[in-house]
């Protein structure tokens, strides 16, 4: 045989050993696994289940060794293995689920005004009492030296606290005060799988290098400090949601991204430390509940009381987006504050249209500057969007060029004009972000505009032969009106895994939100960012969470023997989903009327929510009976609740009936014989509540946009004589056939006339 004819069977056996070595080297490399084991189950010939552990791993490697060993959020450990070992280590006796570590990501002042509660410290508990509330926030650490952490507000630390003050090279001990009364940090998960942490880059340990859990913390919970504002804009008095509550900080997120597994370590400490609400801005891709860390950290912490607060995703406004849906979380989407911080373009046709910036540096000349469109001047495809190096210099410089919102960082793309010699940018929102402005600290004269502006801008730039314009900075303005709107970012409903569990729960401030940042790094975030500020105004549903979080622990303070889900049934039944006209909280995405699916129960009011009347109690058996409801195996149901638990046969578990302040409703579409209507849907829930106020009687009224539901709620009266009766009703849908993928919307209170204790109600035709 000739060498030419030997060449293409030499090609494929070279191909052929390449995958072969390929896979092998995917075999051999470690990983971190996080594996669940049934307690339960351990054999009598072991002491203690850490020997167990130890047995049970060492079957499979003897060079393995365990990262964390966890007992509170669930029984078992992390550990570096291959993927064949994990797959033999599933095998063992005793092992529920071997998971691989998973990557979490972060979410990412006026509120208390805007929420009601500034000047109402009377319906407050002050400190000092036995009533003391700890936030736990897990999240990129804490910057101690912030004046939010100041500790003059605050008596001793409560003599329940367990925790501690992790000390190391950029962190004393002396970093926490009697406000501050936490701090640790968990980077053994992220270090196994992005080797050590460079201490160049980030420091190695509670301190924020971030900026992001500086803000969510002091959000939630930061002391009182006059004269805050970033570069001028939102000066005033900044304060936390509960000036009074303590805060513990976990640091599990680094510049790679949160690990679950240091996750759970944080969780596992943080209920050992003995906090009352954990406050998490994260979340990763939708799961299962049993393979959702977080879901299942979540439930040990409910389950010993902790109230844990989430983020809803800043995945909006697609329908379907949302992180952190499990029944067992307060899941917090975002809307605005009556608060902007005005830009204004002035377009050489004479037309003067208003944006929104946070710049602070030297104002642009008041004469008319050439304009350009970015996809006019770049060498790239999507030049439109001012990436890194995309401008063409020639073509850039000396001009205001306009930039399409999307891709990349916001204020990076005013760096990109600025490299390339451009002395201004017009950020344009394209039909993903509707009209919402959202404020940043640009490098360069900007203004941030809707889609509508948008739109006109570029035409007039289509249609004049030499586009000019010029920019000029405005002031904090404030009553603005509608407000509050559902931010365009916020993650929407429907819940892809549970859709008879409605979520978001509620919505809160999460746009341009002033609060307590890093000293490490500028308020953009960017490398190129050399300014250093002691408040940053930052959006996301991150800044909405922990907004929950403190008022969740003004709650907390005032009824401490509540339970988690009473706060949370408080926080919704109170909220309102329209304005005071009537009119339904818009959706500044689309300019119209928004929907449960995008706010939940609605805008939260505190006030409101310290004195709700009646509230919704949930007890873990009944979280349990969801799972059973949803067809979770035994298994499963033992993998988030650590509990042998097996579904009665014959009993006919509904996720309707899960005691819920909110109500998803799925309803049939189909057809009856001959091409004809079907029978109508008939669709029964009932729900308990328990009297936290005086002796009352109770109406229920309902109202709904469609007439192809009836409802029909027995009884339509509920008589409360002593505190924390409990009283229940049952509520009966009969619906007629819609077309598949129909939504349809109701609201139902109960009112005693001084108390409104309210739903929404979603009908989904399937």
């Amino acid at each position: 045989m000739s060498v030419l004819k030997l060449l293409p069977l030499l090609a494929i056996l070279f191909l052929c050993h390449s995958f072969v070595d390929a896979e092998i080297f995917h075999q051999q490399m470690k990983k971190t696994f996080i594996v669940h084991m049934d307690k339960s189950n351990m054999p009598e010939s072991f002491d203690d289940h850490l020997q167990w552990y130890d047995s049970s791993l060492k079957s499979v490697s003897q060079a393995a060794n365990k990262l964390y060993t966890y007992n509170n959020v669930v029984h078992g450990y992390s550990v570096r293995l291959t993927v064949e070992e994990a797959r033999l280590l599933e095998e063992q006796p005793g092992v529920l689920l071997v998971q691989e570590d998973k990557i979490y990501e972060l979410h990412t002042t006026r509120s208390p005004e805007f929420l009601g509660i500034l000047n109402s410290y009377v319906s407050v508990p002050e400190s000092g009492t036995p009533n003391d509330v700890i936030i736990g926030v897990l999240d990129t650490g804490v910057w101690p030296e912030s004046g939010s952490f100041d500790d003059k507000e605050v008596g001793p630390v409560p003599t329940g606290w367990k925790g501690e003050c992790e000390v190391s090279r950029t962190f004393s001990s002396s970093s926490c005060n009697r406000k501050l009364i936490g701090a640790r940090f968990f980077s053994q998960g992220y270090e196994s799988a992005f080797g050590p942490v460079d201490e160049t880059a980030e420091s190695r340990s509670p301190r924020d290098d971030d900026g992001h859990g500086t803000h969510t913390s002091t959000t939630a919970a930061g002391s009182t400090v006059v004269g805050a504002s970033l570069f001028g804009y939102a000066a005033g008095t900044a304060r936390g949601m509960a000036r009074h509550a303590r805060v513990a900080a976990y640091k599990v997120c680094w510049l790679g991204g949160c690990l679950s597994s240091d996750i759970l370590m944080a969780m596992e400490k943080a209920i050992d430390d003995g906090v009352h609400i954990l406050s998490m801005s994260l979340g990763g891709s939708v799961n299962d509940y049993f393979r959702d860390t977080v879901a299942i950290g979540a439930f040990a912490a409910t389950s010993k009381g902790i109230l844990v607060s989430c983020s809803a995703g800043n995945g909006g406004p697609s329908p379907g987006t949302l992180s952190n849906v499990a029944p067992w979380i307060t899941t917090v989407g975002a809307g605005t504050i009556d608060r902007q911080f005005p830009s204004y373009v002035t377009l050489g046709n004479g037309k003067k249209l208003t944006g929104a910036s946070l710049y602070s540096g030297k104002s642009l000349p008041s004469s008319l500057i050439p304009l350009v469109y970015a996809g006019n001047i770049s060498r790239a495809s999507n030049g439109n969007l001012c990436m890194k190096g995309s401008l063409i210099p020639e073509k850039a410089k000396g001009k205001i060029v306009l930039c399409d919102r999307g891709l990349n960082p916001r204020a990076q793309k005013g760096l990109a004009v600025r490299d390339a010699g451009g002395i201004g940018m017009i950020l344009t929102n394209t039909d993903t972000f509707g009209e919402e402005l959202v404020a940043d600290a640009h490098f360069i004269p900007t203004a941030a505009v809707g889609q509508t502006v948008g739109d006109e801008i570029r035409k007039y730039t289509r249609s004049d032969p030499s586009p000019s314009a010029t920019i000029a900075a405005g002031s904090t303005q404030l009553g603005v009106e509608p407000s509050p709107v559902v931010a365009a970012f916020s993650s929407r409903g429907p819940n892809l895994i549970t859709p008879d569990i409605l979520k978001p729960d509620l919505i809160a401030p999460g746009v341009n939100i002033l609060a307590g940042w890093t000293g490490k790094v500028g308020p953009t975030g960017l490398p190129e960012d050399t300014r250093h500020v002691d408040f940053n105004i930052v959006s996301g549903t991150s800044m909405s969470c922990p907004h929950i979080s403190g008022l969740a622990a003004l709650v907390k303070a005032s009824h401490p023997e509540w339970s988690p889900a009473a706060i949370r049934s408080a926080l919704m039944t109170t909220a309102y989903s329209r304005y005071k006209n009537g009119e339904r909280i818009q959706d500044v995405a689309t300019g119209k009327p928004s929907t449960p699916f995008d706010y939940g129960a609605g805008q939260v009011d505190p006030l409101s929510a310290l004195e709700p009347g009646l509230v919704y109690d949930i007890t873990t058996i009944d979280y349990i009976e969801f799972l059973c409801a949803i067809g979770y195996s035994s298994s499963m149901i033992k993998l988030i609740t650590k509990q042998d638990y097996l579904c009665k046969a014959g009993v006919r578990y509904s996720v309707g009936d899960l005691n819920y302040p909110s109500f998803a409703v799925p309803l049939e579409t189909a057809s009856g014989p001959h091409g004809g209507s079907s029978a109508p849907t008939v669709v029964k829930y009932t729900r308990t509540l328990t009297n936290v106020g005086d002796p009352a009687t109770y109406k229920v009224s309902f109202s709904q946009e469609v007439n192809s539901v009836k409802i029909l709620v027995q009884p339509e009266v509920l008589h409360f004589s002593i505190p924390y009766e409990k009283k229940s009703y049952t509520v009966t849908f009969t619906a007629t056939s819609m077309p598949s993928g129909t939504n349809n919307f109701a609201h139902l209170e109960w009112s005693d006339g001084k108390h409104i204790v309210g739903s929404p109600i979603v009908f989904s035709w399937t």
